[in-house]
């Protein structure tokens, strides 16, 4: 992993977006890109819920980005019941258009317009939590909090809470 920077525009979004809502651009680039929050964790030494995966959905045809742990799946039936709609997983060309990021890349800034976000509840359990910073080579650190504040993101669950 390195501090270096090739250029990218979708980085340098993100590093944009982070600056304007006051938080440090603490890009990281891996020589290799990390495709899942596995992979990411393992290069990163951390827990794999601590990484915020950036997924790309609709709800009734529009963009909707949730920001989940990466220790669970998001409940798309569940979440779309509770957000009062249908949320499916976008295709390929919806995340590019959605956010100007391709998927494994995508971050919580830095797209063409505001994406409704979801933040995961379950990031607050760790004190920091790294995500993409617009390419599939890169990461950044941040917390929950950040994260609500940076993307205007409301805070949920993604997942049913666990019967007693």
């Amino acid at each position: 992993m390195t501090d270096a920077a090739p250029a990218s525009p979708q980085v340098d979004a993100v590093s944009s977006a982070l600056t304007a809502a006051g938080l440090p651009a603490k890009i990281r680039w891996f020589d290799d890109a990390t495709p899942t929050a596995a992979h990411a964790a393992a290069a990163l030494g951390i827990e794999v819920g601590a990484i915020a995966n950036s997924l790309v959905f609709t709800l009734d045809g529009e963009p909707l980005l949730v920001l989940t742990s990466g220790a669970h799946r998001v409940d798309t039936a569940w979440l779309g019941q509770k957000l009062g709609g249908r949320v499916k997983r976008a295709d390929a060309a919806t995340v590019r258009s959605a956010t100007g990021q391709v998927i494994g890349g995508v971050a919580p800034v830095g797209h063409p317009a505001p994406i409704r976000t979801v933040v995961d509840t379950a990031l607050r359990d760790y004190p920091e939590v790294w995500a993409a910073a617009g390419h599939p080579n890169t990461v950044y650190p941040t917390t929950f909090d950040d994260l609500l504040r940076a993307t205007g993101g409301e805070a949920s669950p993604v997942v049913p809470p666990e019967n007693d």
